[in-house]
């Protein structure tokens, strides 16, 4: 995704039990060196060559984070919200949340692909402001 937040990459679609860290490690992301990966906690472990992890500080038992850390956090919040923007913008295809039942090899990517193009459509007709 890219300030315009147009979706850029598409890795293959799993199932809705799948967890996300699994397919992160065997995707080969295509991120040139010298970029900023935003992620959340769900990948502690993840990482990529010459890649900056932008991710939140995680709260210690029993401890408070600083203003500091606290700051950090909601400004990787607030570019994280613009990212969930544009899943739910997906989603506005009904065919994406709801269950699928076209069992044809490959038809559920090809579905996931067209409605993210048709996301890239609709901010390339109307863009959204560039995000910060």
């Amino acid at each position: 995704m890219n300030a315009l937040l147009t979706i850029l990459f598409l890795s293959d679609t799993y199932g809705g039990r799948t967890h996300d860290k699994p397919i992160a490690d065997a995707t080969p992301y295509p991120l040139p060196a010298g970029s900023r990966l935003l992620q959340d906690l769900g990948f502690l472990a993840f990482t990529l060559p010459q890649v900056e992890i932008l991710m939140p500080t995680k709260k210690p038992r029993g401890v408070e984070l600083t203003r500091e850390q606290q700051w950090a956090n909601q400004a990787l919040h607030q570019r994280r919200l613009r990212i969930e923007h544009v899943h739910s913008s997906v989603k506005c295809c009904r065919i994406v949340k709801d269950r699928i039942r076209l069992w044809k090899e490959g038809v559920r990517d090809l579905v996931m692909e067209l409605c993210c193009a048709l996301h890239n459509f609709r901010v390339r007709l109307t863009p959204w402001q560039p995000m910060v």
